[in-house]
């Protein structure tokens, strides 16, 4: 469980180390989430309620029918009226209305704003037909710096013309004039605008996409209408004239529906009252010429019996009579025209196709408005007229069929009971014949009347489909951008980045940091040190009385050393070993340090550069990497050092030994001097182990600079003099899977008394609280508090 806690940690550590990173990255997406909300164009919704009122009109009769889905019931179909609603016809008329097509913006530097309702400076008349200027694209550009006249230019980054307000400037899409608007021009002095001409269609096909309809619930007549549109008023708008358009539309189909229906009667009705005229004549001119009066007394009985027959027979006449007109006005009708509904006729199949048909030949023609006959839409709807003509043509053959049938039967009938009254006077069957056929003639007369009547009513009664619940409204409140949201995605943008960079370079990251990432792969192998990273202006070798992080860090390390050392069994254990995987990670500077630590207690020490390979003992004293006073002062010329003694055997230890001043105290030196031929053979010298064994008794502490492990093998050759090997890593350098060999070497026995020191640490990784330990005590003057 401590463990777990402890690896939390760890992990959070990581990342709150770096906080800076994150509050800058959260400054920064802030400050881009505000210049996005500042120069982002905002979008407001606007939304209406509209319900679908059900067409009683038709006939209820046709319920029989709804079941098979033959014809469409008296019940709208609330899919379809959205259909018609969101119609490309609808939209263009509303597009025409409020001009949509042309739209006026401010430049402004960057960005532009657009000008919307009785806001303009100027409007534009345009001298060239509608039908030109409706498919026409065109943009300009005004300059507003005078009352009286403007520049004009088809390019921003043209040279632009003067002219005077109401002059004619010729355009791609014919003659304009520009007329000021007094009252808003001084607003706009010295203000470029913009005007944009775009073909109607284009801008209607646009608002067609981006209006919804949609039902308030599933079986609801209640429909939604909403627009989101950077203006919200042109929104509104645009919400309020679509749904008066399609009510006026809905209204002028059904009044051209009644129109037409009007018309049909009053021609049948100018024949059948020539005929009624006709037939009154003939009955007054054979009573007359008979000289008949009444009738009744002669054959009651009979008449009473055919009397039934007879009103039966006048219904299947009026119905054939009927049938046969709508049926010659189908057959003889050519194109797509409205046709007569309501007309009597008692079939139901026929008045609900006839209906049917009617809304066909509207939607078709209000498609017709803004597009052509090869339109896919309006092929359809052809197809489908076509069909439902030839339904209607069928069902009148069959109802025709049926009332011929119908009629013989009655008149075989009414015959029979007229062979019963045969010997009735020939006059009284002419004069029934006569009554007869004048009954028929102004029944049908009368029935005409009614229906004239009724659609005249229609006519003058027609109602829009739809009644308006909620005109479109909206909220004053964008619904896009939402600074809200935007400012969430911001903080959690500028706190992903700095956090995907961090987890991607952990996870990828193989090297070595502090102690903590050392001690995982070294198990029971001491780290006994953290080093700490310098800055330039940090001194690179301790002082005396030095209160640096170095310098604590590097008393760690001796205090480490020493509890080590007498833990030791071994007789001779004051000679220290420092080696690393590579050149570059700082045994060097480790070395020399460690030697001036030991100094600065009053110790001897001897600090001896045994990598004779690459040097660089002498180097890190006499460069200005130490200050003057720590320089090496030798007290001859002589260079001779470790390859000369184990090559001249006249050579003695205080030949090649240095004394040099380390601030206030003495350290000797042995440098490794001359780089020779054969290094390996050369410290496999016996006079190696003979000076090692020496030096070890004349110093309290010996420390060796020896040559990179993984390099060569020279450490390997000596390192069973050594009672301590510190082996040095560096932070953010060494690569973790480098400590294999090393810990290998331990593992054969072939590395004793191995230690880990790891150098330069970044402060903010050093482990185990190291950076509020190291320098404790030390009196640092605030910057706040400086002078």
């Amino acid at each position: 469980m401590n463990n777990s806690n402890l690896d939390i940690k760890a992990v959070i550590k990581s990342y709150t180390k770096h906080w800076k990173w994150f509050v800058l990255s959260v400054i920064v997406a802030f400050l881009l989430a505000f210049a996005y909300l500042r120069y982002t164009i905002p979008k407001y919704n606007a939304s209406a309620k509209i319900q679908i009122i059900e067409d009683k009109g038709a006939s209820s009769e046709l319920s029989v029918l709804q079941d098979l889905d033959v014809f469409s019931g008296g019940k709208t179909r609330i899919e379809d009226e959205i259909e018609i609603l969101k119609s490309r016809s609808n939209l263009t008329q509303v597009v025409k209305k409020l001009k949509l097509n042309v739209r006026y913006f401010v430049i402004g530097n960057i960005r532009d704003s657009e000008l919307y309702g009785v806001d303009f400076p100027f409007n534009i008349n345009f001298i060239s037909a509608d039908s030109i200027v409706n498919k026409s694209r065109h943009q300009f550009f005004i300059d507003l710096n005078s009352d009286t006249s403007f520049e004009y230019s088809e390019q921003e980054d043209a040279p632009f013309k003067k002219y005077d307000f109401g002059s004619k400037i010729q355009t791609n899409i014919g003659d304009i004039i520009l007329v000021p608007n007094t009252k808003l021009l001084k607003s706009y002095k010295n203000k470029r605008l913009k005007v944009i001409v775009q073909p109607i269609p284009k801008v209607a096909a646009g608002y067609r996409q981006k209006i919804n309809v949609s039902p308030a619930a599933e079986f609801s007549n209640i429909i939604n209408i909403s627009l989101t549109d950077p203006i919200q008023k042109r929104a509104i708008d645009v919400i309020d004239e679509l749904i008066l358009t399609n009510n006026a539309n809905a209204v002028a189909d059904k009044k051209a529906i009644a129109d037409r229906t009007t018309k049909f009667i009053n021609d049948r009705i100018t024949e059948i009252y020539s005929n009624l005229s006709s037939v009154d004549q003939t009955a007054e001119s054979f009573k007359a010429s008979r000289g008949i009066a009444d009738l009744g007394s002669q054959s009651n009985v009979n008449f009473t019996q055919s009397a039934a027959n007879e009103k039966q027979l006048q219904e299947a006449n009026i119905q054939l009579n009927i049938a046969n007109s709508m049926k010659d006005l189908i057959n003889d009708k050519e194109g797509y025209d409205y046709i007569p509904t309501n007309v009597g006729l008692s079939d139901p199949g026929i008045a609900n196709a006839a209906q049917r048909y009617n809304e066909l030949i509207a939607q078709r023609n209000r498609l017709l408005e803004s597009s052509n006959e090869k339109n896919p839409v309006i092929v359809k709807l052809d197809q489908q007229l076509e069909g439902l003509k030839r339904g209607m043509q069928s069902s009148l053959n069959n109802v025709t069929n049926n009332l011929d049938l119908q009629v013989n039967s009655l008149s075989k009938q009414l015959s029979q009971i007229n062979s019963r009254i045969y010997a009735a006077p020939s006059n009284e069957r002419a004069l029934r014949d006569i009554s007869r056929q004048q009954q028929t003639t102004e029944s049908l007369y009368l029935y005409l009347l009614q229906k004239r009547e009724e659609s005249q009513i229609t006519f003058a009664s027609a109602a829009p489909k739809s009644k308006i619940v909620d005109s479109a409204y909206g909220s004053n409140l964008p619904i896009s951008p939402k600074s809200t949201i935007i400012f969430m995605a911001a903080i959690i943008f500028g706190l992903l980045v700095p956090f995907s960079i961090i987890y991607v370079n952990d996870l990828l990251d193989d090297k070595v940091h502090n102690k903590l990432d050392l001690e995982k792969v070294t198990e029971d192998i001491p780290v006994i040190v953290e080093v700490p990273k310098l800055d330039k202006k940090d001194n690179r070798l301790v002082k005396k009385d030095d209160r640096s992080v170095l310098a604590e860090s590097l008393r760690i390390l001796r205090t480490n050393l020493n509890y080590i050392q007498r833990s030791h069994n071994s007789s001779a254990n004051n000679i220290i070993f420092i080696t690393s995987s590579v050149p570059g990670e700082g045994k060097t500077f480790i070395s020399s340090n460690l030697a001036a630590i030991y100094a600065n207690t009053g110790k001897k020490v001897l600090l001896i550069g045994a990598d004779i390979r690459n040097p660089k003992l002498y180097d890190f004293f006499s460069s200005g990497d130490v200050e003057p006073g720590n320089k090496v002062k030798p007290r001859r010329s002589t260079k001779d050092g470790l390859t000369e003694y184990l090559v001249n055997s006249n050579l003695k230890i205080q030949d090649i030994t240095i004394p040099a001043q380390v601030n206030e105290n003495s350290i000797d030196i042995i440098f490794s001097g001359k780089i020779p031929p054969n290094p390996t053979e050369l410290l496999m010298n016996e006079r190696m182990e003979e000076l090692f064994k020496n030096v070890s008794e004349l110093y309290d502490y010996v420390i060796v600079d020896t040559a990179p492990l993984m390099v060569v093998t020279d450490t390997l050759l000596i390192s069973e003099h050594a009672s301590q090997i510190l082996y040095v890593v560096k932070a953010g350098a060494t690569e973790l899977k480098v400590l294999d060999f090393p810990l290998k070497l331990k593992e054969e026995g072939k590395l004793k008394g191995l230690s880990f020191v790891v150098n330069n640490v970044k402060q903010s990784n050093l482990g185990y609280g190291g950076k509020y330990g190291y320098g404790y005590g030390k009196t640092v003057k605030k910057w706040w508090k400086f002078s």
